[in-house]
């Protein structure tokens, strides 16, 4: 690119001073000849009027008179003639000439005959044409100092051309750096280095793509972090069923003498939902986390989950409690979600937590809520840290809690510690688009009865 990009401001370059140059050489040259050829009739006006009483009285012509008649460093030679074209005296071409004929009747004349200038003026006498002067000049004399000038004219072309190599390497430097650095750029982004950024050359168009680059990169350094996070996240949710199913196989390992075949059910049962959970984690990472949104039922997604979450906790003696308000508006979030956030929640109640498990759904300002409990004394920690993950922790809070934020704030909903001792977490979902304009239009309707 740098060379097309410099040869093409040379070969610009150099159409453009030829076109200019040459015809203006040709001026120069057809200038300088017309000037010589005037100054040749000067002179052979001169030399006709100090001749012309020589000739009047056919007084013999001083042959020194008319040799190198011309200013210093010109070669210029004059011959006379008298009215017949016979040469009197001087140096002349050795054949016919028509500026002489001209001369001989009267008219001034200059013209060119092979390499020499010539012009030829009449010699008078009154009104009578007694004879005729010409004039010759080498047209070397003439080519040198036009020689001269094209010789500057050259050297000047050659300046420009040069002015146009080094005017191209500075752009095509300008314009191949930028594309250079966006290859470079590139070929990291292809191996994975999303911290890559481009530099800004100053060119609009390349700076564009260079932005174009940069916001991909961004986007692919968000996804892959979001991914990596989410990836450990959903381990997590795995852990729960993974060791359910395992406690239930190995009690039916311990009890001999009892049918193996209703812990097989049962854990057929929870490889269903092991599989179901795998499927609903793949959707959302898929989605962006927080899956297609829609109208979902509460009271039907519970009485779902509550069977699961029953026999959870009564293998610990404990219960679980369901309440729905019937007059709580219908929320609009994804499905996958609110059931892996509600799981976050009730598995953390079930493992950290004591007593009945509550979970219950209210309306809360024109949201929906769905709180859950237990009776457990209750947390210590600030509601900062308790959802910020962290691995290491002794007590295994925050690892999921910490994904079922984030799975609840990507669907415009929210995840809180309402009150920490006993404890209930509430999440808040942003009612269906038709509820929230029916409850936006009851409001202005009361508001105007009023």
């Amino acid at each position: 690119m740098r060379t097309r990009i410099i040869a093409l401001a040379v070969l610009v370059s150099v159409l453009a001073t030829s076109l200019f140059a040459v015809p203006l050489g040709a001026a120069v040259l057809d200038r300088l000849l017309g000037k010589e050829r005037g100054h040749l009739v000067r002179v052979a006006s001169e030399v006709a009027i100090d001749v012309a009483d020589e000739m009047e009285t056919d007084s013999p012509i001083d042959p020194d008179e008319l040799t190198d008649v011309g200013d210093d460093g010109e070669h210029v030679t004059a011959a006379v003639f008298d009215e017949t074209g016979d040469r009197l005296a001087g140096t002349a071409p050795d054949h016919d000439l028509d500026v002489l004929e001209q001369a001989l009747d009267g008219a001034v004349r200059s013209g060119s005959d092979g390499d020499l200038l010539i012009a030829a003026v009449p010699v008078t006498h009154g009104e009578e044409v007694i004879g005729a002067v010409l004039v010759t000049e080498d047209r070397a004399d003439v080519l040198g100092e036009v020689a001269l000038i094209w010789a500057a004219m050259a050297g000047l072309a050659v300046a420009a051309v040069t002015v146009a190599w080094l005017v191209g390497r500075r752009q095509a430097r300008r314009l191949a750096q930028p594309l250079e650095d966006l290859e470079e750029s590139a070929r990291r982004l292809g191996e994975g280095d999303f911290s890559v950024r481009s530099r800004r050359g100053g060119i609009p168009e390349i700076d564009a793509v260079g932005a174009a680059l940069d916001a991909t990169a961004i986007r692919l350094d968000d996804l892959l972090a979001r991914e990596r996070a989410f990836s450990a996240d959903a381990s997590h949710q795995l852990r729960t069923p993974l060791a359910g199913l395992r406690l239930r196989l190995e009690a039916a390992l311990e009890q001999t003498d009892a049918d193996p075949r209703s812990a097989i059910a049962a854990s057929l049962v929870d490889a269903d939902r092991l599989e179901a959970i795998i499927g609903e984690l793949l959707t959302l990472a898929r989605a962006g986390q927080a899956g297609q949104a829609d109208r979902i039922d509460l009271e039907a997604l519970l009485g779902e989950l509550a069977s699961e979450w029953a026999a959870r906790l009564a293998l610990t003696g404990r219960d679980l409690a369901v309440r729905i308000d019937p007059g709580a508006p219908e929320p609009y979030a994804s499905a996958a979600a609110v059931r892996q956030v509600l799981a976050v929640l009730v598995d953390n109640a079930t493992v950290h937590g004591r007593g009945t498990v509550t979970v219950a759904t209210r309306e809360a300002s024109g949201a929906v809520a769905v709180d859950v409990s237990d009776e457990g004394p209750g947390l210590r920690e600030a509601s900062g840290l308790l959802f910020t993950q962290q691995a290491d922790r002794h007590d295994g809070h925050g690892v999921g809690l910490a994904l079922a934020r984030r799975l609840a704030e990507s669907g415009q909903g929210r995840l809180d510690l309402t009150q920490a001792a006993p404890p209930v977490f509430t999440l808040l979902l942003p009612p269906t688009p038709m509820a929230a304009r029916n409850e936006e239009g009851a409001a202005a309707a009361s508001s105007a009865a009023r």
